[in-house]
């Protein structure tokens, strides 16, 4: 059984804004990686002499502009995004605890690939525009920004364009669940440990081991959903096998004819190398995000510590912390002026 645990000491809106900003920073940083992965995925030119010689065919034919083409559209939609997954994983999780607010990790997982489908769903033309920014060449630009991607692709080709492979979002985040279940679930036979024993370090490699695995069973999936985005008549023709498909079905089939089984896990290496720093930013940035509000909000002494303030109840709400403090400032204004 897993328990899930929330901080009651942020508010909503607190919680929101970490998970949001350290998403920002982390993408950011990665975006590198994610360039490579992704034209890899579509089978652009660049990568077609492997991994380490990607990043210098984009910096000679794009300049380092070219490493974070559609970053911009990637971290509008984490915000978005975020939020659909945090009420969607909220309400199904509410479904399915029991009367003592547990709830089994088979469970926790299953919510978590509904809540991602839902939350994809809500966020899934960004998606489309971060590909096609990532597919061109930004010194020859068929899109300019994200608004001009947007428009331009809801005139010319529909507004079902901006949904194109969405069907290979909701197959492969049945994988995806299934490689989490089978990592979280045989973790106290790797550690020959109970979870509840496990330290912060273990935790990061139990996430970045689970994204590993789940991210490598949904990954041909990911593959194909990043071609039918990257099909445009107004795209220019990159180098890749093809661009253009008829379906979902025609393009697995193209694929593994023109390339092998295998390029359906092209850009895995770039992928499996970006997991381990973006999980490491990403968890990072949340606790000191989570530091600095805690010290807003009264529970610790410091930003850089997590030492608790004393003769603080670390119980309460945030508002109930307030408003306790509001009430002993007025007790003692109101005990010192009878005084006086």
């Amino acid at each position: 059984m897993a328990s899930v645990k929330k901080d009651n000491r942020l508010t909503a809106s607190q919680s929101f804004l970490c998970t949001g900003f350290s998403g920002f920073l982390s993408k950011s940083v990665t975006s590198p990686l994610e360039v490579v992965r992704i034209k890899s995925q579509v089978g652009t030119f660049h990568c077609k002499r492997g991994f380490c010689q990607s990043f210098l065919l984009i910096y000679q034919n794009e300049g380092l502009r070219g490493f974070w083409k559609g970053n911009l559209a990637s971290c509008l939609r984490l915000f978005p995004y975020t939020a659909v997954h945090l009420a969607t994983y909220k309400k199904i999780v509410h479904l399915h605890m029991d009367e003592l607010g547990f709830i089994s990790q088979w469970r926790a997982i299953l919510a978590g690939g509904l809540a991602g489908i839902a939350a994809a769903l809500a966020t899934y033309p960004l998606e489309v525009v971060e590909t096609r920014l990532i597919a061109q060449n930004c010194r020859q630009p068929t899109y300019i920004g994200v608004i001009h991607t947007l428009s331009k692709i809801y005139r010319s080709e529909g507004l079902l364009a901006l949904y194109r492979g969405f069907s290979l979002t909701v197959l492969g985040a049945f994988p995806f669940s299934i490689g989490c279940y089978a990592v979280y679930r045989n973790l106290d036979k790797i550690w020959q440990e109970p979870p509840f024993r496990f330290t912060p370090l273990q935790n990061f490699i139990n996430g970045c081991l689970a994204a590993g695995v789940s991210q490598t069973l949904s990954y041909p999936f990911e593959t194909v959903k990043r071609k039918m985005q990257a099909q445009s008549a107004r795209l220019p023709h990159c180098g890749g096998v093809d661009v253009h498909f008829n379906g979902v079905m025609d393009c697995f089939i193209q694929v593994v004819k023109n390339k092998g089984v295998l390029s359906l896990w092209s850009g895995l290496t770039a992928n499996m190398i970006k997991i381990v720093p973006c999980f490491g930013l990403l968890y990072t940035c949340i606790e000191l995000c989570k530091q600095v509000c805690l010290y807003r909000n009264g529970y610790i002494i410091s930003p850089l510590s997590y030492q608790l303030a004393p003769g603080v109840d670390q119980s309460l709400g945030p508002s109930e912390l307030q408003e306790l403090k509001r009430y002993l400032r007025n007790r003692n204004f109101d005990s010192g002026e009878s005084s006086f």
